[in-house]
């Protein structure tokens, strides 16, 4: 079974689909740690209540970026992970984590991407008066959400969608898409 590590920075509902859906069987992996740069994040909860182990860190305690990214890679490499999955941890990956981890890191993002990419995505197209938005799941390159587009669901935005409305459509989405893109990855041995 393939050990997978989540990166959250914050409530980390994507990162409970995914527990749920291992858990129902519905993906077969095993979550061997979540890693987190909030010690306030809801997320650390949820992995502690799933007695999932946990790397929590504070980039300013470290030196620079490939500073942090090598204590990830250590925990990581420690545990024999064999994919990285984000799930709103909201900083970039960088070359570190890309070296060892080439073609093993996906993300999701609330748009249709190359749409609205970066902070705020629902925000963006509500701003922009989009007719239609959706998920992307693509995986993960030096960008900010360029990465190779892996799957993409699209929904109808109402004229009189609030934010809310919208970010709750988006999050129902992404909790049924994320889990079966990740298992038919595997399934393909696109997780290897």
């Amino acid at each position: 079974m393939k050990k997978i590590a989540v990166f959250a920075s914050g409530s980390g509902s994507n990162f409970q689909a995914i527990i749920d859906a291992v858990k129902e069987s519905k993906l077969h992996a095993e979550i061997s740690l979540l890693v987190c740069d909030k010690r306030e994040a809801f997320c650390i909860e949820r992995a502690g209540q799933a007695g999932i182990p946990q790397f929590v860190f504070t980039a300013k305690n470290y030196a620079d970026k490939a500073d942090y990214e090598r204590a990830i890679l250590r925990e990581l490499e420690g545990l024999g992970v064999d994919f990285i999955v984000l799930a709103g941890y909201m900083r970039l990956i960088g070359t570190t984590l890309l070296r060892s981890y080439e073609g093993r890191i996906v993300n999701i993002h609330p748009s249709l991407l190359p749409a609205f990419p970066g902070k705020d995505a629902i925000g963006q197209a509500l701003a922009a008066k989009v007719k239609v938005s959706g998920v992307t799941v693509h995986f993960v390159d030096e960008g900010m959400d360029t990465g190779p587009i892996i799957a993409q669901k699209a929904i109808e935005i109402d004229a009189s969608e609030t934010k809310e409305s919208l970010q709750a459509k988006i999050h129902a989405i992404e909790h049924e898409l994320y889990p079966t893109v990740l298992q038919n990855l595997l399934n393909a041995g696109g997780l290897s």
